[in-house]
């Protein structure tokens, strides 16, 4: 079932055996002379053959970069490792070793023919990645579970496979348990499987493949609600604005709020809180609504820009170079100076905006805050004059000692909040212009000016028709972006709009907060 060490010291690759076996292999006679003289790149080798080379560890072959064939078999080799880089492999034989266990395959996804055959595997796994699989090798193993076969049905185009060899296929029921749990296969141990052999098999497991069938499809329908939950959350990331199409940000404000939470079980405090909640939710969702809107804007105007790009090139290629002469370079300067001032022009139009809809946020903290500081206070004159109505819990009471008690817990409580909006709304800013600034470097960087002394050319390519055609394009994109008052939400004010640089509310808020106590 495996090979023994022999008489041969046990060698790891290294680049001298990898220069050998591809000098051996490479062309011959006068080409090979040829090919040897001035060094063959490891990068250009298509196929690699390593066989009996007594080779205990994988290693060396990152510079195999697009290597389709390797071939490792009959070797000492313990454990697949050492191929991330190869990720162009389609064949790859790694029969006649000691490898026990499948692994260190994640990468390579264009591999359609997998050869294991006589290693000491006992279990058919970490294969997720191999989509394109069509051919298998596990025969002469020591695979013993029938459930390894289930495993296989997510090979869909899977059409060979050999378990000869193993325990598994000395079960009675292991031709006609493979053949009805793997309806695609053609050949099994090297034999094409007729169609009376499947419909044998497919009548004598019908009910357990309609069971698994089932159960299959469950699956695979929470999966794509699960990967379009997932598009749908990066589609939010892309506008800044995840998870606040709900209570989320709300929620966060009282999950570390312990006195917040004591208080919410004052008489009159849950109705409060539930109206709070309401109209906060409603701000949040003002704010996610128009981040989405905003989003769109600002692809379009991106989309606008590479198509003009790309229509640019296509006519620059059409008309030659006998224009060059014309071009001006306050063109290309102008053209990208306008879309740059396009997109910053967005992104703080957007940012000015949600800084907007985030001070009523603090509004409505600092009303409830008001408003449950005044429950409390009414709440510990009761309590003093032995008037409460209703028995308050247990981790309540404590709270209710003295005014100074009762400040502090609402005030924690109340700080809390604000910090939650605030960093909600940092980090909103923050990676709104860090996306700004990146997209406005990379535009400098890709069409470089003249302050780095450089052509408007990208290698031999003229570029001015490209900017040109861009220039009259984004000017009429210009004239589209919508004034600072013509904003989706509702209810703005803009004696509450704040520069980006400018300090936020919440610090002006405890600034006086402060200066009042």
């Amino acid at each position: 079932m495996h090979r023994l060490y022999n008489s041969l010291e046990p060698r790891v690759m290294d680049e001298d055996m990898l220069k050998l076996a591809v000098g051996e292999q490479g062309p011959q006679e006068e080409a090979g002379q040829l090919a040897r003289q001035e060094g063959i790149l490891f990068k250009d080798v298509l196929s690699l053959r390593l066989d009996f080379q007594n080779i205990l560890r994988i290693d060396s072959l990152w510079e195999f970069e697009n290597l389709t064939k390797l071939q490792l078999d009959n070797n000492i080799i313990e454990k697949i490792e050492g191929l991330e880089q190869l990720v162009h492999l389609v064949w790859l034989d790694l029969s006649f070793n000691n490898i026990e266990a499948i692994e260190g395959l994640d990468t390579l996804v264009n591999l359609e023919d997998l050869s294991l055959f006589n290693n000491r595997i006992s279990k058919i796994d970490s294969l997720d990645a191999l989509v394109k699989l069509q051919v298998l090798s596990l025969g002469n193993n020591q695979i013993g579970n029938m459930m390894n076969i289930i495993y296989l049905r997510r090979f869909k185009d899977l059409r060979t496979l050999s378990l000869s060899g193993n325990p598994i296929a000395e079960s009675e029921d292991y031709k006609m348990f493979v053949c009805a749990y793997l309806p695609d296969l053609v050949y099994l141990d090297f034999h094409r499987i007729d169609d009376h052999m499947k419909e044998m098999a497919e009548s004598k497991h019908q009910y357990s493949i309609d069971e698994l069938k089932h159960r299959e499809n469950l699956i695979q329908s929470r999966l794509e609600d699960e990967q379009a939950q997932q598009e749908e959350l990066e589609k939010h990331k892309a506008a800044f604005v995840e998870h606040l199409n709900g209570s989320f940000l709300f929620d966060s404000m009282y999950t570390e709020d312990v006195e917040g939470n004591k208080l919410a079980y004052l008489p009159g405090v849950s109705e409060l809180l539930q109206a709070y909640k309401d109209k906060f939710v409603i701000i949040c969702l003002n704010i996610f609504e128009y981040g989405l809107k905003q989003q769109e804007k600002r692809k379009l105007e991106l989309d606008t820009f590479n198509e003009c790009v790309q229509e640019a090139i296509q006519e620059n290629q059409e008309q030659g170079k006998h224009r060059i002469a014309k071009f001006e370079e306050k063109h290309l300067l102008e053209t990208i100076n306008m879309f740059e001032r396009n997109i910053i022009d967005l992104v703080a139009l957007f940012i000015e905006n949600v800084q907007s809809l985030m001070a009523q946020c603090r509004d409505l903290e600092n009303h409830h805050h008001e408003k449950l500081l005044e429950i409390s206070i009414n709440t510990l004159e009761k309590i003093l004059k032995g008037d409460v109505d209703e028995d308050l819990p247990d981790d309540l009471r404590p709270l209710f000692v003295d005014k100074d008690t009762i400040f502090n817990a609402v005030g924690a409580s109340h700080d809390i909040h604000l910090l939650k909006i605030d960093n909600r709304e940092d980090e909103l800013v923050t990676r709104a212009n860090s996306w700004c600034t990146h997209l406005v470097d990379t535009v400098s960087e890709r069409y470089p000016g003249p302050a780095g002394h450089q052509p408007w050319r990208v290698g031999s390519f003229p570029w001015w028709p490209v900017f040109l055609v861009i220039r009259n394009k984004v000017k009429l994109r210009r004239v589209e972006l919508p004034a600072k008052d013509s904003v989706d939400p509702p209810d703005f004010r803009t004696h509450m709009l704040t520069h980006p640089n400018s300090p936020s509310k919440t610090q002006m808020h405890r600034t006086r907060r402060l200066h009042s106590t």
